[in-house]
């Protein structure tokens, strides 16, 4: 009978520790899907390219996660001075137990760095330099 009781004993306790190791596993997952794990990852990422995120204020501002990758609203203020807070939008990919920045674009969708283009009849102002087949490595719309 004592073996019996040692028996059920430990079938109850390696099925408790079964249970505890699958919600630390789930837990640990959850924990990247985050807007803190986000923000982590969009920080790291700043610093990479040599930019002084410690002055600046971000704040992920939403964020969808889609599986593997996740969507971002990520606001950027200079710390300590109010108001004119930059928006960008931000795709990132899961790497490991957190995320890599995949790519970003302005929060009127038109990719950091690329030229805004006048709408079609729209006149540059005086003394603009010349754009499209005008400039060397332009093109013109046909």
């Amino acid at each position: 009978m004592q073996g019996r009781c040692v028996y059920n004993e430990l079938v109850k306790f390696l099925r408790m520790a079964v249970v505890v190791a699958a919600l630390a596993v789930v837990g640990c997952n959850r924990g990247a899907e985050s807007k803190e794990a986000v923000r982590r990852a969009i920080v790291a990422h700043l610093a990479e390219r040599g930019m002084n995120v410690g002055s600046m204020q971000v704040e992920v501002v939403a964020v969808t996660f889609r599986g593997e990758e996740a969507d971002a609203t990520v606001s950027f203020a200079a710390r300590g001075v109010e108001g004119q807070a930059m928006t960008m939008n931000y795709t990132l990919a899961r790497k490991g137990d957190g995320w890599s920045v995949k790519s970003r674009t302005e929060a009127g969708g038109v990719p950091h760095g690329a030229a805004a283009q006048a709408p079609e009849g729209t006149a540059m102002p005086p003394g603009h330099p010349p754009v499209g087949a005008d400039q060397p490595g332009g093109s013109q719309k046909k």
